[in-house]
């Protein structure tokens, strides 16, 4: 038996066939992989878009501000000595002139007697030399003695009160120093923190506390050179539209329920900031802001017609501003533009832009300069409603 098995010679079709077969799977698979029909084009991005428009605008700048008690004074020991006693406690509120410390006072005692005793002894030496004088000029008139004599004497009365002065100063000096020993307020206000406790050794100058007066405080804050511009330009310009008045926002993000004011500003910029120091003060019958705090102060300048944009909106290239212009067929143009300032969560576009522009307001990123999208209007004063 032969080991060899004829097999039948391949035609040309069945050759052929299962490429053909494999290519037209391929076609297949290629028109239904992605669900889509052959030449059918992605449909455009939905993106919202604000329609820019010129309208009154308040506009809002915050500023980081430092709260100071109208006077805090620290209370320091005029002369040396042990705290012997102490009268009041911290953080309590204290009135003018009730004491707050007392130091051993023997020492500045004994002083003040001894200057006691010495205006004793100085007026007794004029009286003497007065009684001198009067002899003196007795003989004088008589002849006895001559003139010289009597000028003589006339000095010594001289010298006398002299002493009797100097004596005196040295007692007024002792007493100031005796009272000094007993510390007292020097205004109504609240005791902070007191670091020394009786018995312990007081240097002269040495910090005993401080005294607030937290009736009313001050807030600091600083403003650029350009916003201090345009807040004295805006006052100017429109004065029944503006007024000093400010709000305080505390740290916890609540605002204080007291207005302010603007009382003065300082009278020269500071050279490596370019900024100017504010004071505002604002009544604290509550006694609910403390020295040292901190908060933010909005102030506001009403701008009678403002084209503002959104931040949002807004994409630097090479530090130039740009944004997103819709055209009528729905195609976006990026546009340069220069603002004004910037007030919250928008610039006041000073040039670049107009009324009526409509501009993409959020998914810039991925665009491109000619694309088209599908315009989703976004209402700009529900943006400025949020913002504020």
């Amino acid at each position: 038996m032969s080991l060899f098995r004829l097999q039948p010679r391949p035609t040309f079709f069945s050759r052929f066939l299962p490429l053909s077969a494999l290519a037209l799977a391929a076609a297949l698979s290629g028109c239904s992989a992605d669900g889509k029909n052959p030449g059918k084009t992605d449909a455009p991005d939905v993106l919202p878009v604000v329609t820019l428009k010129v309208s009154e605008q308040d506009l809002f700048h915050d500023y980081v501000a430092d709260v100071q008690a109208v006077r805090n004074v620290e209370v320091r020991a005029q002369v040396a000595g042990f705290l012997e006693q102490i009268f009041v406690d911290e953080g309590r509120p204290v009135k003018k002139g009730q004491p707050l410390f007392r130091l051993n006072a023997s020492a500045f005692q004994n002083r003040l007697s001894q200057a006691r005793a010495a205006v004793a002894s100085a007026r007794a030496q004029a009286s003497a030399t007065r009684v001198e004088l009067e002899r003196v000029r007795l003989l004088v008139q008589k002849n006895i003695i001559a003139k010289t004599e009597l000028a003589l004497v006339a000095s010594k009365v001289k010298d006398a009160d002299a002493r009797v002065a100097d004596a005196r100063a040295g007692e007024a000096a002792a007493r100031l120093s005796l009272s000094y020993t007993l510390v007292r307020a020097p205004f109504d206000g609240v005791i902070d923190r007191i670091p020394l406790k009786m018995g312990s050794v007081v240097e002269e100058g040495t910090l005993l506390t401080t005294v607030s007066d937290l009736h009313e405080v001050y807030a600091y804050f600083n403003v650029g050179e350009s916003e201090y511009l345009q807040y004295v330009k805006a006052r100017q310009k429109h004065p029944e539209r503006h007024s000093d008045s400010v709000r305080l926002t505390l740290a916890d993000g609540s605002a204080y329920p007291q207005m302010g004011h603007i009382e003065t500003t300082e009278s020269e910029f500071n050279p490596n900031t370019g900024s100017l120091a504010f004071r505002a003060r604002f009544a604290n019958p509550k006694r609910m802001l403390k020295h040292g705090a901190s908060g933010r102060i909005r102030l506001t300048n009403t701008l009678p017609s403002a084209l503002l944009l959104p931040q949002k909106s807004v994409f630097e290239i090479q530090d130039q501003n740009y944004v997103y212009v819709v055209d009528q067929a729905g195609a976006v143009h990026m546009r340069s533009f220069k603002p004004q300032t910037r007030t919250g969560n928008f610039y006041v576009v000073k040039e670049g832009l107009q009324a009526g522009d409509q501009v993409v307001y959020e998914g810039v990123a991925g665009l491109k300069d000619g694309q088209k999208i599908t315009p989703r209007p976004v209402q700009l004063d529900s943006l400025l409603a949020v913002s504020h």
